[in-house]
């Protein structure tokens, strides 16, 4: 297998119960939710696996997985073995004594959910009072006790207005660095498919984007499930006769590339199941029943992902391709084929503009 095709990041949804019911979320966590059939000893199986195939970023995500009860000891037992264990919580579970426990249990970052830069617009899209509240609490005890977190902020029409206003609290909060989410309609986010930024809009704002990164030194910024921002670096940076260079996160998975489901990261279900990222519907096959090394190497989705030459469409056409290559998971939820092209870029590729007659 190719070195660069190696597992770098893997979210691990060890259960899929949460205490909220936001309107995007992949698996449609709520309180009712699976809590998934990973024993403990068998969480502790899949991260030795893991770990004796590479060393990656491990996130413990869900649903909330702070409902999950033996979290810490699967985090720190991940921390043994080598592997960089972080954690993915909307926040209002957080205490003192939670923050203390992800401190002995040695979690590198924390990331939290802050999806406005108010409590009317964050808790309408987490669907639930006071969960904006739960985010700057949490925030609040994070820095009390000096554990590193990060803040992803996702955007639909509903909230596309208080993009900049919500990076600028995420930036008075104090996090080391604010991911852009821009949707995927998987899970409960197929009810919101209207909702979706518009490619027009979609452009505007990852253009923002670049122009505020390029002043920004107190916090890192990166904006994820909007590959297309890989092909929009490079043609700014060239507009300006200027070198952009990007810092890096030290647990990054991307580099300088968009879409890298299948190839530097994955998701592992709360049933076991290997899927190319979090929001592949698609699942590549089960660690239940066959080692997570075999499928990373040897599925066939993980295969097709990796092909680059196969993607179709204007994708496929390209000139970005191996920088961009378009989000796999959106155009798999849109057309039904995770090799169409992506549903939500409008850039034409050279060699299909018309040339002058």
């Amino acid at each position: 297998m190719a070195d660069e095709f190696v597992p770098k990041w893997i979210a691990w949804e060890t259960t899929q119960k949460c205490n909220l019911k936001c309107v995007h979320c992949r698996c449609s966590s709520e309180m009712t939710s699976s809590e998934g059939d990973f024993t403990t000893e068998e969480g502790k199986k899949l991260l030795k696996e893991i770990a004796d195939f590479s060393k990656p970023v491990v996130v413990l995500s869900g649903g909330e997985p702070l409902m999950r009860k033996d979290i810490f000891e699967l985090a720190g037992y991940g921390t043994s073995l080598g592997l960089r264990m972080c954690m993915a919580s909307n926040g209002a579970l957080v205490t003192d004594e939670v923050c203390e426990k992800m401190k002995e249990a040695d979690i590198k970052m924390v990331s939290l959910s802050l999806d406005g830069s108010t409590a009317a617009v964050h808790d309408n899209f987490r669907q639930c009072p006071g969960s904006f509240d739960g985010v700057v609490r949490a925030a609040e005890l994070f820095r009390k006790h000096g554990q590193k977190f990060l803040i992803n902020s996702s955007f639909t029409k509903r909230n596309q207005a208080d993009i900049a206003n919500t990076f600028k609290v995420a930036k008075s909060l104090g996090a080391t660095a604010w991911y852009m989410f821009m949707i995927v309609p998987t899970g409960r986010g197929e009810e919101i498919m209207s909702e979706l930024i518009s490619k027009e809009d979609y452009e505007e704002i990852l253009d923002w984007h670049y122009q505020q990164e390029k002043m920004e030194d107190d916090i890192l910024m990166r904006p994820t499930c909007a590959p297309h921002y890989y092909r929009i670096v490079p043609q700014k940076a060239k507009a300006e006769g200027a070198k952009f260079e990007r810092r890096s996160l030290t647990f990054s998975t991307g580099g300088g590339k968009g879409c890298i489901a299948a190839q530097t990261i994955c998701l592992i279900d709360c049933f076991g199941n290997v899927k190319p990222c979090s929001y592949f519907h698609r699942t590549a096959g089960n660690v239940k029943t066959t080692p997570f090394r075999e499928i990373w190497e040897n599925s066939e989705i993980f295969k097709d992902l990796r092909n680059f030459k196969s993607y179709k469409g204007k994708c496929g056409q390209c000139e970005y391709l191996n920088v961009c290559g378009g989000c796999r998971a959106r155009a798999d939820a849109v057309y039904g084929d995770y090799m169409e092209e992506e549903p939500f870029c409008n850039y034409v590729p050279i060699r299909l503009q018309k040339t002058a007659p």
